[in-house]
């Protein structure tokens, strides 16, 4: 059986075995497509049922999550928790509180956080959880409620030398702080290594919050760099106006660029002048509110009810919202716009089909397991300060961050350069997290 054949078959099997689970599939795919010419190199990754055993979760829990709303009525939602692999060290990765949650999400999510944390070179294995609840419209005592309940039945999963979890989608630290409160009074103990991205006074770290934004542009940085250019005069687009595209857009314009649009699932923003951040700050993060009301306060902004962000004209495109908000045709738009830069701030926010118009296009493309990896590895820098009972200054954190950040491409660069694909980050990030996961499952033998 041949290579081709050999990756074939085992995405047939993940197929069969995961039925319904497109986004899981999309993940798994790109990783196989990338690993046959690791395969024809090294043939012996393809032995002992690794390849099957990496596609296989450790452990997937699914619970129950009963809780009372403001007028009195039971309410039901599901949970669930993906430890994927680790073999590199305890399974990290965040939970997520949205609506379209389910398992196939999670194990996507969860898959990709093991090549992910992987390439930051820390020792912390892949893992990811949620809910199928959904925060917005929810009152306080409401989402307290809700995330008492669902701390209730993980605590007895988790642990800072087992399994820590972090904020994702719709967890920020208002919820982590209702988890890790439930956490503490269920485990009597003050465990602050349990969860990642608390609040600075019990245990979190600076940088958290503007970890995922700015590593990102660190990443995205280096991309240009080796391209002889830079974020200074550039004009960039980030999707999205949670907290990493709101960070991603300050540190691009605090590098130099003029971020011309951002957006949320209302519509975009058009800011030809560049983006006000402490005024996007305050409409997303302490009013909560849609990103039409950033318009009505600043000069030079317009509001495009529904409309597509990628139809702006940039040099560097990041997008910063969902999975699979980026398609082919959208690829096409931004290639023709101008736009020669791609670094994904999301997980998997790009189709194959735009990946693949990238490729043909020319434009140069970091997926988001090498390009936003700056968030889990700020994470573990708040495990290695909760473990010693530290605190590290803002600056000493955000050095170390974005020394993470630039051997993260250096390491993507180099290895794509090894098996011949220079420039080709996809393929560099996919086989430089799968050799060490895939070294360490090796010589831990089979288990």
């Amino acid at each position: 059986m041949n290579v081709e054949e050999k990756v074939s078959d085992f995405y047939q099997q993940v197929l069969r075995r995961n039925a319904g689970e497109p986004e899981f599939h999309q993940a798994v795919s790109e990783v196989l497509d990338s690993l046959k010419v690791v395969l024809e190199k090294d043939p012996h990754y393809a032995d002992q049922g690794l390849i099957q055993r990496l596609c296989e979760p450790e452990r997937q829990l699914i619970f129950r999550v009963p809780w009372v709303d403001d007028q009195g009525v039971v309410q039901v939602n599901r949970g669930f928790r993906v430890q994927f692999n680790s073999v590199l060290g305890p399974y990290k990765g965040g939970l997520r509180f949205h609506p379209s949650v389910n398992l196939g999400i999670i194990k996507f999510l969860g898959f990709e956080q093991i090549f992910k944390n992987s390439l930051t070179g820390l020792p912390i294995g892949g893992g990811k959880g949620g809910s199928d609840f959904d925060p917005k419209g929810k009152s306080e005592l409401e989402i307290m409620r809700f995330c008492q309940s669902f701390m209730t039945e993980l605590h007895r999963h988790i642990g800072e030398y087992r399994d820590v979890p972090a904020g994702d989608i719709g967890v920020g630290g208002r919820e982590i702080g209702y988890m890790f409160g439930q956490y503490r009074r269920l485990a009597n103990q003050h465990e602050s290594g349990v969860l990642t991205g608390k609040g600075l006074t019990w245990g979190g770290s600076l940088v958290r919050t503007e970890a995922t934004g700015y590593g990102v542009v660190y990443f995205a940085s280096k991309m240009l760099e080796a391209h002889g250019e830079s974020f200074d005069g550039a004009k960039v687009i980030v999707s999205g106006s949670g907290n990493v595209a709101i960070y991603a857009i300050e540190k691009a314009q605090q590098l130099g660029a003029t971020v011309v649009g951002f957006s949320d699932s209302s519509g975009y923003v058009s800011t030809p002048n560049g983006v006000d951040v402490e005024l996007l700050k305050d409409v997303k993060e302490v009013r909560r509110a849609r990103v039409a009301e950033y318009v009505a306060a600043a000069e030079g902004a317009e509001f495009h009810e529904g409309g597509n962000i990628w139809e702006l004209a940039a040099d560097v495109a990041l997008p910063c919202a969902t999975q699979n908000e980026l398609n082919g045709e959208d690829a096409k738009v931004l290639a023709a716009n101008g736009v020669r830069y791609v670094a994904e701030g999301a997980n998997m926010p790009s189709t194959p089909e735009a990946v693949e118009v990238f490729r043909e296009k020319g434009v140069n493309f970091a997926p988001g397991k090498a390009a936003n990896a700056g968030g889990v590895a700020t994470s573990a820098l708040e495990m290695q300060q909760n473990a010693t009972r530290d605190s590290w200054s803002f600056e000493y954190t955000d050095e170390r961050l974005q020394k993470i950040m630039e051997n993260i491409f250096t390491t993507c660069a180099s290895t794509a350069a090894t098996y011949d694909h220079e420039g080709d980050y996809v393929i560099g990030a996919n086989i430089a997290g799968f050799k060490k996961v895939a070294n360490a499952m090796l010589a831990q033998g089979i288990v």
